[in-house]
């Protein structure tokens, strides 16, 4: 379907970013997933490529182009490659925000440059083996030590948790002060006490790594807390619409490409001497497989337009996310049926898109956490 989202220099964009993909990517991803996690030689060709920060301002080394839909079109050439491991994505759109709107000057010269370079990859530990959707019951601490922070928790799920070398790590400052209490702090790759666990082994999306993170008397400088100490949960809550957006592009990128998939399938499978796409039942399920993708479209693109103009609220980037990824599954799920035996065959496409696909309904927020923010602004 003809889109009128993008500009001219979108469309130029998406060019290099296909290419990139294609060239440094594509052909590494089957030993990505075998290994559980990409080489840094790729983050390396990412920065090199002009791919990571492109909303940071040139004088940090990003593109200086705070344009989500530049975001977007690296997210869509990603899902169309199947080259997801490489979180490219989850650096602009969820972790660069907190830099770009807490860090101070100093701190941005000394960690932005080598992010947008890929010399140093990031990561945000919110999740904790006891909490989850619920941010408030974090329990990781930070003790105000005078000079530093003494830091001592757990993180779990931590997307890029292997291979970051700087993690902003959310933490309670205060004990008493409920969300009041929660603030932000930038661990750094070598610090006494800062341990990483096991590559996690997860169903889906192998070649990007996540792991278990450790804080163990970690001594912190003052000079890494990331804003103002107390202002975590609010800095949360205000980056979590761009986050639940992004993957909502990522969604409705997914759709689009399990759809083609299945109608290229159904075409070409015969039974009975001919084709199955010519039996009605695939014929229908197709047509609205195909219908369905294009509300998933035009609604993901309205929001985006929301987004850029300041309009888009919590709840409506909630509503957005629980529907877009609970659409993804259920046309997945669809397109491997249209597979039949080939549907389940690791080696097939649809069957990865599949795995892949289950998680995207639990992180950023569940299903069930999206339905409560949206019924909460209903006044119920």
């Amino acid at each position: 379907m003809s889109r009128t989202l993008f500009e001219e220099d979108h469309e130029a964009f998406r060019k290099t970013a296909r290419a990139f993909f294609e060239r440094e990517c594509v052909p590494h991803r089957e030993q990505w997933d075998a290994d559980g996690i990409v080489s840094r030689d790729a983050w390396r060709a990412a920065g090199q490529a002009g791919l990571i920060g492109m909303a940071v301002p040139e004088e940090f080394g990003g593109g200086g182009m705070p344009d989500f839909r530049f975001n977007m079109v690296i997210t869509e050439e990603s899902v169309a490659t199947e080259t997801t491991g490489l979180a490219i994505s989850l650096t602009n759109d969820v972790i660069l925000p907190y830099f770009l709107e807490l860090a101070t000057d100093e701190q941005k010269k000394r960690w932005l440059p080598d992010i947008c370079s890929g010399e140093k990859v990031v990561a945000i530990a919110m999740t904790e083996p006891g909490a989850g959707s619920d941010l408030q019951g974090i329990t990781t601490t930070a003790v105000d030590k005078g000079d530093h922070y003494l830091v001592n928790g757990r993180k779990t799920f931590i997307s890029s948790g292997i291979l970051a070398d700087i993690v902003i790590v959310v933490c309670r400052t205060d004990k008493d002060a409920g969300h009041r209490g929660i603030s932000l702090i930038v661990l750094e790759r070598g610090m006494d006490g800062f341990e990483r666990g096991r590559n996690l082994d997860k169903i889906g999306l192998h070649a990007q790594d996540t792991a278990e993170l450790i804080f163990d008397d970690v001594q912190v400088p003052k000079d890494n807390l990331l804003g103002a100490e107390g202002d975590g949960f609010i800095a949360l809550m205000q980056n979590l619409p761009q986050e639940r957006l992004s993957i909502a592009t990522i969604a409705a990128a997914a759709i689009d490409r399990v759809v083609d998939m299945a109608i290229d399938y159904a075409k070409q499978r015969q039974a009975f001497g001919r084709s199955i796409g010519s039996f009605q039942n695939t014929r229908f399920t197709i047509a609205e497989m195909v219908t369905e993708a294009r509300v998933a479209r035009v609604y993901v693109d309205d929001c985006v337009r929301r987004h850029l103009s300041g309009e888009l609220d919590a709840a409506e980037a909630s509503g957005l996310k629980y529907w877009s990824t609970e659409l993804q599954k259920k046309i997945v799920d669809q397109a491997v049926q249209i597979h039949g035996g080939y549907g389940f065959m690791a080696e097939y496409p649809v069957a990865r898109a599949y795995l892949n696909t289950r998680v995207q309904t639990i992180y950023g927020g569940t299903t069930e956490i999206m339905k409560e923010i949206v019924g909460r602004s209903l006044g119920l």
